[in-house]
């Protein structure tokens, strides 16, 4: 058993994304994740509370990467444009990850469970994107509108990314994506 080369976390990690893959994640157990990676359930267990948390434990980081690349933002820009600051920076650390995205998003798609803890953690950095927000200055409802507004063209941006097939960034489709929701907030 290969269980003391480095990297068991990320090996877990593509192991239980193949099996989910190819089996379900229903039908996919820790142990098969662990066997698939080379490692032990009790390596399995020191990574992940359970099998579920394997597709969602970058969001903690995510969350961090966004509220300090808005609390970075420039103390004169809006609101939206703080947020915007946010979404560029998380966009960076998704580009060399399209295929995995792809992936793993289509095991989400598949399981109403698994919607719904995507949808919670999304929740969670919207409500974190407001929180900045308001250690910024900005007054409610504006904070949670931003906030909201920001997560809904990361969405569509992100569901546009891993869908298409001329391989733009993800920065582009944000920024489209934001431009979009600015004309139609603006009535064009």
């Amino acid at each position: 058993m290969s269980r003391w080369e480095p990297n068991a976390r990320g090996r877990l990690e593509q192991a239980a994304l193949e099996l989910y893959s190819e089996r379900g994640f229903e039908q996919t157990t820790v142990t098969e994740i662990a066997k698939r990676a080379g490692l032990t359930e009790r390596t399995f267990f020191r990574h992940f509370t359970d099998k579920r948390e394997v597709l969602f434990a970058g969001a903690a980081s995510l969350q961090e990467l966004f509220v300090n690349a808005l609390a970075g933002a420039p103390g004169s820009a809006a609101p939206i444009d703080a947020v915007a600051a946010a979404l560029d920076a998380a966009a960076a650390v998704f580009q060399d990850r399209r295929e995995h995205s792809r992936q793993r998003q289509r095991v989400i798609a598949a399981n109403a469970e698994l919607l719904e803890r995507e949808l919670i953690k999304l929740a969670s950095l919207s409500a974190a994107l407001a929180d900045a927000l308001r250690r910024r200055g900005v007054a409610e409802p504006a904070a949670s509108l931003a906030a909201e507004a920001g997560i809904a063209v990361f969405k569509i941006a992100f569901g546009r990314w891993i869908s298409e097939t001329d391989q733009r960034d993800m920065s582009q489709l944000i920024s489209e994506s934001l431009a979009e929701l600015k004309a139609v907030t603006a009535g064009k």
